[in-house]
């Protein structure tokens, strides 16, 4: 049953592909029909199928439904054979009151094609009411003196059947002096009328009682009884007469209860008692009752309820006027009621189609039809919707209306529209009512995800722990749903030596990434990657996007010291000559840094010293130099310790300790350290062979030096014509110098540092050694450079 309802509304929904397809045939009229009323639910109407000439299966197939007026389903068709049968019994009294014929109006709805066929139901009565009358007992004061042939009104009796069925006849019961004369009125109801035959005799028969009986014309007829009781009165020989038979008047329907309708006057020619008149309605419906009343003195009517024409459109009653000898005029009025544009149009959804599918041009949405009760150009009625919409009304067949699409709808651009459909009259003052819709549009896959950028940087520390979220790739799909659903995946990469599956992973439904294990600037500085982003429509779209992680260098490697040599058996003595002056250079502590930046920028400083203020240490090369001149009196050895540090936050370091001996001059023979001298001492002949061999290739090393000292003194005398390289007489502009990002190594220890004169950037121009030449030197000169040594070391 639920897969046969979700059938019948997607066939409901293809109703809007074959709306156009059928206007032709929209339109045609079937019947008329007729029922007898009171029948049986599920009475046999008639076959459609047949009258339309159409097979069993074709008006299932076709999607055939009634549509009734109303919303009352008083009809069902059953589709299968074609057959119109009663859904509930009708009660023609109930549906259409004395209107006659009785008539039901309905339409016939063909969905595939769209063709509506209009049909008619009369319902037809039968008698299944008798005559009631609205007295029980009806009393008349007749004078004695009455004429003959004199008539005397009667309440005539009421019966809700129509036609044949209705009030047919009268009958009084036998008697000597009346007889019923049945009168007929204009709308075809009659009353009966008493007649005088005989004359009347107060002394001998003061009041007479008669049984009137109405009877309808039904087979067999149905009747009902009233008492009349005949009073004689003394002699009034004049009936109240009115100025005019009949009164017709008009009166707007949004009049106000309490209203004026009209005056009614009678007059009388007798005096005194008989000659005072009183007005009343005379045998008014119970409708009349309640909308109409008489003033009994003046014969003002008035509104009791306020009228309506679409309900009732005129009005017809007897006013009666009595004078005080019990005499009475009739007179007729006839109330017409003028319409009033009171009744705002109404909408009546038939069909509404939602969701939509996006990219599919001219979609029939919705089937309305138009009614406005009014009559005349109030019921006139024109319908538009907003004209900023990509929608379109447009008329079918009796007030029918279709809402198309005038183009293809995108979801992203809009995904719901509010549509309001404004129904106005033509009346006056103009009437309108507005019915809202929501149509929705359904998604279709044609949004590819999009990154929020094309290339992402993203920077982690070396060293990280593993699953380290490094960072996100984000994209948005512009569909919904699934369509709109997207999921992340890595691209292989376009090294094929780049290990990626083991250095990153990322999250597939949110794009996160994370590093698999920690990583090593010093080993991996940069990688690149490509990142996947697809949906889950059918067909999938993905899009692309670049990812480079860079690797942010750590201070996680010491300084190291790769001169003096560290690993070695014996600790290496630098020589230093007594006649030395203040800035000798004594040796170079080289040491390198395995960080980049400012992690491997390395600093020297001398830590502790057998004398101190006798060397110094320059912070941006490593340079030991003596700090001034040297005396007889400093000790022959001496133990410097050196601190490399770089600038990493936090920083490291690495200490280096130096031995200097100081001599007379080369030739002096080296005098080996005290714990040396022991070691030596304790040492087997091959150990003394190699400190021998040490000594002399360190003997032919300095030799070879003082050679190249004394070509590069010579060199620079030469050029001394041509000016002269200044030696900075303050410290270094920066606080640490990086050589090419690898520490502060050189291939000369000795050497004087030349900067550019006037230079911001403080760059090196040249390098060239320096060893002091106490033979050329002048005294001066030598005090100058001395000066400039210790301003060097801040002295």
């Amino acid at each position: 049953m639920e897969m046969g309802w979700i059938r019948y509304l997607r066939q409901r929904q293809v109703l809007v592909f074959f709306v156009l397809l059928g206007i032709s045939g929209v339109g045609a009229e079937l019947g008329p029909y007729s029922v007898v009323e009171e029948m049986e639910r599920g009475s046999f109407v008639a076959n459609l199928g047949k009258d339309l000439g159409l097979g069993l299966t074709e008006m299932a197939n076709r999607g055939a439904r009634i549509i009734s007026q109303g919303n009352k389903e008083h009809l069902q068709l059953k589709v299968q054979t074609g057959d119109l049968l009663i859904n509930e019994k009708l009660d023609r009294e109930e549906l259409c009151g004395p209107t006659d014929p009785c008539l039901l109006y309905f339409q016939l709805l063909m969905e595939k094609p769209l063709e509506i066929f209009q049909a008619e139901l009369r319902v037809k009565d039968i008698n299944d009411n008798s005559p009631v009358f609205s007295e029980r007992e009806m009393i008349l004061k007749i004078p004695e003196n009455s004429p003959l042939g004199i008539t005397f009104p009667l309440s005539n009796a009421l019966d809700l059947d129509v036609g044949s069925n209705n009030v047919q006849n009268y009958k009084i019961s036998p008697n000597s002096h009346f007889r019923v004369l049945i009168r007929k009125l204009s709308d075809g109801r009659i009353y009966p009328e008493l007649v005088l035959e005989e004359e009347l005799d107060r002394e001998e028969e003061p009041e007479i009682v008669l049984t009137l009986t109405a009877l309808d014309g039904g087979s067999p007829p149905r009747y009902g009884t009233a008492r009349v009781r005949l009073e004689v009165l003394d002699s009034n020989d004049n009936a109240p007469e009115f100025g005019q038979p009949i009164y017709k008047v008009q009166i707007p329907e949004n009049s106000p209860v309490g209203s004026l309708v009209v005056t009614v006057s009678a007059s009388d020619l007798d005096s005194g008692v008989h000659g005072k008149i009183s007005y009343t309605l005379f045998q008014p419906s119970e409708d009349i009752s309640k909308t109409l009343e008489v003033n009994p003195l003046t014969g003002e009517i008035r509104l009791r309820k306020q009228v309506d024409f679409e309900t009732v459109m005129s009005y017809e009653v007897d006013i009666k006027a009595t004078d005080g000898g019990g005499l009475t005029g009739k007179c007729t009025l006839l109330l017409q009621v003028v319409d009033v544009n009171d009744n705002p149009p109404e909408v009546t959804m038939s069909a509404l189609t939602s969701p939509i599918p996006e990219n599919s041009p001219e979609i029939v949405v919705a089937v309305f039809s138009v009614s406005d009760p009014d009559s005349g150009d109030n019921g006139k009625t024109i319908s538009s919707i907003q004209d900023d919409l990509p929608f379109l009304l447009k008329p079918s067949v009796k007030n029918f209306y279709t809402l198309v699409t005038t183009r293809a709808l995108d979801r992203e651009e809009r995904a719901q529209y509010n549509i309001t459909i404004t129904v106005t009259d033509l009346g006056t003052p103009r009437l309108k009512t507005q019915h809202n819709i929501t149509v929705t549009v359904s998604d279709v896959n044609d949004n590819a995800p999009a990154f929020s950028q094309t290339t992402y940087t993203l920077r982690v520390r070396e060293n990280n722990s593993p699953a380290l979220h490094l960072g996100s790739v984000s994209a948005t799909d512009a569909d919904s749903g699934a369509n709109a659903h997207v999921t992340y995946s890595l691209l292989p990469p376009q090294d094929p030596q780049l290990p990626l599956a083991s250095l990153v992973s990322i999250n597939a439904d949110n794009g996160q990434l994370f590093a698999l294990r920690s990583l090593d600037y010093e080993a991996l500085q940069a990688f690149e990657f490509g990142v996947r982003a697809a949906d889950r429509g059918s067909p999938a779209l993905s899009s692309q996007a670049r990812v480079r992680v860079l690797v942010l260098d750590d201070n996680d490697n010491s300084p190291f010291v790769l001169y003096p040599p560290q690993n070695g058996s014996a600790p290496c003595t630098e020589l230093v000559p007594r006649a030395a002056e203040a800035g000798y250079l004594v040796t170079k502590v080289v040491a390198v840094d395995g960080d980049s930046g400012q992690n491997a920028w390395l600093s020297y400083q001398l830590l502790r010293a057998t004398e101190p203020g006798l060397f110094g240490v320059w912070a941006h090369n490593g340079e030991v130099r003596t700090a001034r001149l040297l005396s007889e009196r400093d000790a022959v050895k001496h133990r410097l310790v050196v601190l490399v540090k770089d600038n990493g936050e936090p920083p490291r370091s690495a200490s280096v300790t130096l031995h200097v001996l100081l001599v007379d001059g080369f030739s002096q023979p080296y005098l080996p350290l005290p714990e040396v001298a022991a070691a030596e001492a304790q040492a087997d002949p091959l150990t003394v062979y190699l400190v021998i061999a040490l000594a002399s290739v360190s003997s032919l090393f300095l030799f070879s030096v003082l050679v190249f000292v004394a070509v590069r003194l010579c060199r620079r005398s030469r050029a001394a014509s041509a000016g002269r390289c200044p030696v900075p007489e303050g410290h270094f502009p920066g606080h640490l110098v990086d050589v090419s990002g690898t520490g502060t190594l050189s291939q000369s220890y000795q050497y004087e540092v030349c900067l550019r004169g006037g230079s911001g950037t403080s760059e090196f121009k040249y390098l060239k050694p320096i060893i002091p030449n106490l033979q050329f030197q002048s005294p001066g000169k030598e005090v100058e450079e001395n000066a400039s040594f210790q301003n060097n070391f801040g002295i």
